[in-house]
């Protein structure tokens, strides 16, 4: 299918789409409606309903109905059969509606996109429009976004704009992470797995009052991986793909009285196993088809390959409760170090130096970045009224400082791993923020809510190459060579929603975000830093939220606008296997999110989302480099020679559709249950690059999973056979473009079986 084709395509389809899930919105209010005039609650309700559903998303205990922003959750068994088989937080890909996550770093360095707004740059400096929350800390570098996924009590997702309330840097919207706090009560659980690759995985917990005042909660998990990828040029079996890794969290909450409740956490990880397997030649030229042999368990490098990671950090959340207010504090500390090298050619040898494949191997290519030094510090204050009424409001101002250095190397493969070049950035951020939002109930059927935040950030940045590895063609050391970008704005957001019933409401919101200046200064191929402008973006969403069938079924539908004015773009790799920043004058996206959740019987429940995100870069004189290697460019040629126009093209790893699905059937026995748990999650094509080209792209990804299992003495033991991929998918999910047609594909099929237990 061409271009054109799929352009019409999409404009006939579109419109139908749209139609079809508005219809299917509007069919659902009715039929709630109509449930709650004609029926009474004790003629339908049933033992399997589902319950409310909790969250912090407006820095509030809300229903998540309730809330006029689009906002998915995810926890409970769900998070946990989807996390098995020791995954990373990548496995949350497609698991979510407009949700999409890749790295080129493995598992330490997650590339999240919502909306298909994200930041293909793999630089450990790099900024991303997808703020992650923690426990209340915004996370904000790239590795640190990464910290595995354990004992949490839910998963928020909160799509579009959310700069009022959070962090910063949140054009696209927040991933929020809320891990099982302590209580009085005594609690915990074990949890252990064995499965392919000998892979062992375990997590757990306890926690419980220490005294009248205190009490704490404990958890850790472990995760071990055997070597099972083959180095055909070494002929070592089994020497890459392992990993382990240990993570945990340790909290004390003090509650003294109504007064006054202090929580405290401390939390660290440490990471040693393979880094991201590039695979040189992988994809077939004039296609993306994967090339003809590729066989998963095996690789041919001559370059060293691990990842050592090692990072810590702590937090303390203070209220105090002030009668009709409430002062909070949250303050945390984030530091992280990290040392990651690979063979980024992906093969062996160079068609210079032979022997050498798989294919053909331009150059050797072989570099590691590290954090010898990262600190964050970050500190909230908070005021907020206590249930006013009609009004309730928050206003605070939140500090953020982060100074962190970063080590480039590269080496000469061909002379035995000695290294060749170095270069080095340092950066020291200082934001701070004032923000106010406000709640009015101006009926009972309809709510206003409004925010403001007003945003100061400042950059002083330093790199320096201090050896070059193109020292053979006369280039030598450069800098040092500085930037010192800084920029204020105000960010908001309004929005109404009117409650139909209990059971539904429809909702608008209009908001604008931004993304502080950023900096790309990588100079070990470069001689030059790069500055990217202030991004703007102006978003509109209107849904409609409604629980159904009395309480047995939540649908939620949004459609949504976003409209971004210098957008923030990195142009990677390309001919002289250099990264810029670049701004674009206007990006435009739109399309629909819909979330289903529903018990069809008392033993059957089933999940469904399913998204639509068109994206188009809208700037006729925006030209990048596009590939060193010899692909296939469809975009036409630049003004400059070797370069090509973008405008009209996607944003990369955007993909338009993505589409999941879980079903659990429960069939009771004694005071236990035997259970069947499926699940699924699609996405459509993507482009890894800003260009378009027929090689370095993937038509889609399908994965499934099964789980099969048997609980007893209601539900406190578990015991089950697990597996992730069942159809062992096999897709692209990147590409290193500068050297040859390299490719990395996603996980194999892998499976096991888990005990759980639960006091």
């Amino acid at each position: 299918m061409t271009m054109n084709d799929k352009a019409e395509s999409k404009l006939r389809i579109q419109p139908l789409v749209y139609s079809i899930l508005f219809s299917l919105s509007a069919m659902t209010a009715a039929i709630a409606q109509d449930e709650e005039e004609e029926q009474t609650p004790s003629t339908l309700r049933t033992p399997a309903m589902l319950q409310d559903i909790t969250v912090t998303a407006q820095k509030r205990e809300e229903n998540a109905q309730d809330i006029p922003v689009a906002i998915a959750t995810l926890g409970g068994e769900k998070l946990n059969v989807l996390a098995s088989s020791g995954l990373d937080v990548r496995f949350l890909s497609a698991r979510l509606p407009s949700l999409q996550i890749e790295s080129s770093f493995g598992r330490t360095f997650p590339r999240f996109y919502i909306r298909g707004l994200g930041n293909t740059d793999f630089d450990l400096n790099a900024s991303q429009p997808v703020s992650l929350i923690y426990d209340e800390i915004v996370l904000e570098n790239p590795i640190l976004k990464g910290f595995p996924v354990f004992d949490l009590d839910r998963i928020e997702m909160l799509r579009g704009p959310q700069g009022t309330l959070f962090g910063r840097n949140t054009p696209a919207g927040i991933i929020k992470f809320e891990s099982v706090k302590p209580s009085q009560e005594t609690s915990g659980y074990a949890q252990i797995s064995y499965g392919r690759f000998d892979t062992l995985n375990f997590e757990g917990a306890v926690g419980g009052g220490l005294n009248d005042d205190w009490s704490s909660r404990f958890s850790v998990m472990y995760q071990d991986r055997g070597d099972w990828v083959d180095n055909t040029f070494t002929g070592e079996n089994d020497a890459l793909e392992g990993f382990e890794e240990v993570a945990a969290r340790l909290q004390f909450l003090y509650e003294p009285g109504d007064e006054f409740d202090a929580l405290f956490n401390v939390h660290v990880r440490s990471l040693e196993g393979t880094a991201r397997l590039f695979r040189a030649n992988l994809i077939t030229p004039g296609t993306n088809n994967i090339a003809p042999g590729f066989d998963r368990k095996s690789i041919a490098i001559d370059g060293a390959n691990f990842q050592d990671l090692d990072s810590h950090g702590l937090s303390a959340r203070l209220n105090w409760n002030l009668g009709n207010m409430t002062l909070t504090s949250i303050t945390g500390y984030e530091t992280v170090e990290l040392l990651s090298r690979g063979d980024i050619d992906g093969g062996f040898g160079a068609v210079f130096a032979p022997p050498s494949g798989p294919g053909l191997i331009p150059f050797t290519a072989e570099s590691a970045d590290g954090l010898p030094d990262h600190e964050q510090f970050t500190q909230e204050l908070r005021l907020a009224s206590n249930e006013w009424g009609q009004f309730d409001w928050q206003a605070g101002v939140f500090y953020f400082t982060e100074d962190l250095t970063i080590d480039s190397f590269n080496y000469d493969t061909l002379a035995g791993g000695v290294q060749n070049g170095f270069a080095q950035q340092s950066q020291e951020t200082d934001a701070w923020a004032l923000f106010a939002s406000f709640d009015y109930d101006l009926t009972p059927e309809f709510k206003l809510k409004a925010g403001l935040r007003y945003s100061n950030d400042e950059k002083d940045f330093v790199a320096e190459r201090f050896q070059s590895p193109l020292s053979f063609l006369g280039v030598g050391p450069i800098g040092p060579l500085t930037a010192n970008p800084d920029d204020s704005e105000l960010s908001w957001d309004i929005s109404g929603t009117y409650f139909v019933n209990n059971d539904v409401n429809v909702y608008g919101r209009l908001a604008k975000g931004f993304r502080a200046p950023s900096i790309q200064g990588r100079l070990l191929f470069g001689d030059v830093v790069s500055v990217a402008d202030t991004e703007e973006v102006i978003s509109f969403e209107t849904g409609v939220k409604s629980t159904v069938m009395n309480g047995r079924a939540r649908v939620n539908f949004t459609l949504f606008f976003y409209e971004i004015d210098d957008q923030q773009l990195t142009a990677v790799g390309g001919q002289t296997n250099f990264n810029t920043l670049i701004n674009a004058d206007e990006t435009e996206g739109k399309g629909f999110e819909l979330d289903v959740e529903a018990f069809v019987t008392d033993n059957l429940l089933i999940t469904a989302g399913v998204s639509y995100n068109d994206t188009e870069i809208k700037d006729d004189r925006l030209a990048i480099q596009p590939c060193g290697a010899p692909c296939t460019v469809l975009d036409p040629v630049g003004p400059v020679a070797g370069t090509v126009l973008i405008s009209g093209n996607n944003l990369p790893q955007a993909p338009e559709l993505i589409a999941n699905f879980t079903a659990r059937y429960g069939v009771p026995v004694g005071d236990g249950e035997f259970f069947v748990y499926t699940d699924w999650a699609y996405r459509d094509d993507v482009s890894f690059f800003l260009y378009e080209s027929a090689e370095f792209n993937d038509d889609k990804l399908v994965e499934g999973g099964l789980r099969i299992g048997y609980n007893w003495n209601y539900g406190q033991h578990e015991l089950a056979l697990f597996g992730r991929n069942i159809t062992d998918d096999l897709s692209l999910t990147g590409g290193i473009d500068f050297n040859n047609l390299t490719g990395f594909v996603n996980e194999p099929r892998t499976w096991g079986v888990e005990y759980t237990t639960k006091f």
